[in-house]
């Protein structure tokens, strides 16, 4: 599939801001998965931009509005294209313990995505869920799909209902939340578990998002998450594979989700984040059209 996504966010403020420094990680991989065609990225008031690429493989672009403004306009413009991937049975035939003995040779390189982490503690209850989901002779890819189909079922999907910062107790004792507490519940489970997995951020094609034509067709069901941002998760796989997981739909992450940036846990791949002086926030704005080629553009408020 092949997909144009339009992000536009927009910070307006109470007075003016005398300075504003910003990073953003907008732009979306090329992997197995997926190919990014074309990009453009602006700001206004216009900023000059410096690209790098994060400790994570993250492309992230930093600018700064060195004089006054009422409000921060930033753009993001992609086209990708996705495609089908699965990695291979027998990585997912393997049992648990097996998988287990395979990370402990790897410990120094997946450390990072096994160790607990600012936004995703362990706990007791995190324990008890690790014993219940992954014995040591079930197969992994049973088991992982089984979390990831408890927590579609278990949890409710409410915007609104939580914070960016809500702690992963807080979300799992309440069964509430958005993607962002779905995908960092499953991790703090997987790492529990001793079985690596990292954080994604990116975005999905919602029904919203889908023409009327498209809905009537027959096809996989309709995706669950916001229009602004989605979250899922990547498991480390023994044979060197990421295979990816959405909670919150219950599916593994296919040719409608596309993938931007990942990390430990959110505060690694946060879309935008920066600090200015002068005033304060009055509103945030975000917004993100991801249609598929060939379909008008129109733009979700």
């Amino acid at each position: 599939m092949r997909f144009r996504i339009h992000h536009r966010t927009t910070y307006r403020y109470a007075g003016e801001a005398s300075e504003s420094f910003m990073e953003a990680r907008l732009t979306p991989v090329t992997d197995e998965r997926q190919r990014l065609l074309a990009r453009d990225f602006k700001t206004t008031p216009a900023g000059r931009v410096h690209g790098y690429t994060d400790y994570f493989g993250n492309a992230v672009e930093t600018f700064a509005v060195a004089h006054r403004h009422g409000e921060l306009i930033l753009e993001s413009r992609a086209e990708v294209e996705t495609t089908p991937w699965a990695p291979p049975q027998a990585a997912l035939e393997i049992s648990v313990s097996e998988a287990k003995q395979i990370y402990r040779s790897h410990r120094l390189v997946l450390f990072e995505f096994l160790m607990p982490s600012p936004a995703i503690p362990m706990s007791a209850p995190v324990h008890r869920l690790a014993n219940q989901f992954f014995k040591p002779g079930h197969a992994l890819g049973e088991s992982l799909l089984r979390l990831n189909r408890w927590i579609k079922a278990e949890f409710r999907y409410a915007p609104g209902s939580t914070r960016i910062d809500t702690p992963v107790a807080e979300a799992l004792a309440r069964r509430t939340g958005v993607c962002q507490d779905f995908a960092q519940v499953m991790i703090a489970v997987l790492r529990s578990a001793e079985l690596p997995a990292r954080y994604v951020t990116g975005y999905i094609e919602t029904e919203a998002q889908r023409t009327a034509a498209e809905r009537k067709r027959p096809g996989p069901a309709a995706l669950v998450g916001a229009a602004e941002s989605h979250a899922w998760v990547e498991v480390f796989l023994p044979g060197g594979f990421w295979w990816p997981l959405d909670p919150t739909n219950d599916c593994v992450a296919g040719e409608r989700h596309v993938k931007v940036s990942i990390g430990r846990d959110y505060l690694d791949a946060t879309p935008t984040r920066g600090v200015f002086k002068g005033t304060r926030t009055e509103r945030l704005e975000v917004a993100v059209t991801m249609l598929r080629q060939g379909t008008p553009v129109a733009v979700v408020r």
